[in-house]
This record gives structure tokens, C-alpha cells and sequence, in this order.
């Protein structure tokens, strides 16, 4: 519960967006979602994938992975659900293809009921990985989270709405976390199911939404540090399976 409301909290990373000028936020975001990308990659292959293939059976476990991306695929396919990253996410041009502020929070709140359930199954299969998820999922949410709040302005959103539908959007967390520990102890074998399609969202999102965003960058001295910043993120990863 205080990793979820952990990660819930940084909903209100608005409030830091607000004292940022655009240009060094968007320097930021550069860096935080490189980050974000390596560590959800990290957790994926490191943590959850490992201990899923070690409690089921692998095909099982396989098909699992897969309905994890795919899932969230169709997500962007029938909600319009784009993370909001990059370096567009400020612009009025880029605001129009978002013109409903209320997608951006119903689809959000979807997201983060899958983080509380997600969070949930890593702790019910050890405090080590579900600190591991709970890392990578909250470098993740600050650029996320960021992209959001500018959505919300452009939709038209006053800065105090923004942050407050954001932050009960966020709390569908908690909701997740329920749901997690409900069909855990019912049903104790669906655990490593769980970590399974949770590592094949993390897939999803780090290669079909964060990487694609840090392909536009420009000049070698930025890829470089962003191809860095990711071995960084996966390295975090690595070095939490000592805890273990």
C-alpha cells in the first residue's frame, strides 16, 4: 500500500512542471524517459520474467507475455492512448490530437489500475521484486505524469483541476492493488501469470511508446547519453537482484 500510494503520489509531479520553463523541461523529460525506458526493460527481463518462467510453465507463461503487449496495444487502438512523452507533449499543435481531457484521465486510470495490480503480484512474489516494480514503474509515471498535466492544460483544464482529476486518476491505484491481492489469495498459481503480463506491458510500453520517442533525438552527443541513460535504468535493475 505505500508503494501504491507512493507511485500515486507523483501524480502531482504537476506541481513541479508548474516552476519549470518549457525548455528545461523538455531537457528533463529527455533524460526521464531514457531512464524510464532501461528500467522497465530491466525489470522485465530480470525480475518478473525470470521468476514467472521459475513458478509455471513456460509455454503458459509465453502466451501470457504476449497477451501483455498485445493488450495494451489494443488499448491504444480503442482509447487513443498515447503516454504523453517526448518533446511535442507542450506544444498547441500537439494538443489537438488530444482534444478530450476526459480521455486522457479515463485512459490513465486504466493504466494506473494495472500498476496497482502489477505492484501487487511483485510483492506477493517477493518484497525484493516488488520493490523492483515499484522502481521502474515510478520512472516511468514522473515523465508520464508530467505529459499528462500539459494534456490537461491544453484541454483546457485550470491548473488546480488538472492536478486534482490527475491525482484521482492515479488512486484507481489502489483499486489494482485490491483486485491483486483478491485473485492472490484465491487463487495463489495466478501470481507468476500476473508478473507475466505485467512484463509484457513493460515490453510494450518501453519499445512501442518510450523508444520511438527518444528516436527522434538529434546529434550524437544526446544519443549517446540517452543509449547511456538506458543501460543506467537496466544496471538499476540489475543491481537490485543482490537484495534477492
Amino acid at each position: 500500500m505505500l508503494a501504491v500510494g507512493a507511485v500515486s503520489l507523483l501524480s502531482l509531479i504537476g506541481l513541479v512542471t508548474i516552476s519549470l520553463n518549457e525548455k528545461l523541461l523538455k531537457r528533463v523529460l529527455f533524460l526521464l524517459i531514457s531512464l524510464a525506458a532501461g528500467a522497465l526493460l530491466g525489470d522485465a527481463f530480470v525480475h518478473l520474467l525470470p521468476e514467472a518462467f521459475s513458478e509455471a510453465n513456460a509455454l503458459a507463461v509465453s502466451l501470457v507475455v504476449i497477451s501483455g503487449i498485445l493488450s495494451f496495444f489494443l488499448l491504444e487502438k480503442l482509447l487513443h492512448w498515447h503516454h504523453s512523452h517526448g518533446e511535442e507533449e507542450f506544444s498547441p499543435d500537439h494538443a489537438k490530437i488530444h482534444p478530450v481531457g476526459n480521455l486522457v484521465l479515463v485512459s490513465d486510470g486504466l493504466h494506473n489500475l494495472v500498476d496497482g495490480l502489477i505492484i501487487g503480484a511483485a510483492f506477493m512474489v517477493s518484497t525484493e521484486i516488488g520493490i523492483a516494480t515499484t522502481i521502474a514503474i515510478a520512472l516511468h509515471e514522473i515523465p508520464q505524469e508530467i505529459g499528462d498535466f500539459g494534456l490537461l492544460l491544453h484541454a483546457g483544464f485550470s491548473r488546480a483541476k488538472a492536478l486534482l482529476y490527475n491525482l484521482f486518476s492515479a488512486l484507481v491505484a489502489f483499486l489494482g492493488l485490491a483486485l491483486a491481492f483478491t485473485l492472490g489469495e484465491m487463487y495463489a498459481f495466478i501470481t507468476p501469470f500476473i508478473a507475466a503480463f505485467a512484463a509484457g506491458n513493460f515490453i510494450y510500453i518501453a519499445l512501442a511508446d518510450l523508444l520511438p520517442e527518444l528516436q527522434r533525438t538529434e546529434g550524437k552527443k544526446r544519443s549517446l547519453l540517452q543509449f547511456l541513460v538506458i543501460i543506467v535504468g537496466i544496471l538499476l535493475m540489475v543491481a537490485l537482484v543482490a537484495f534477492e
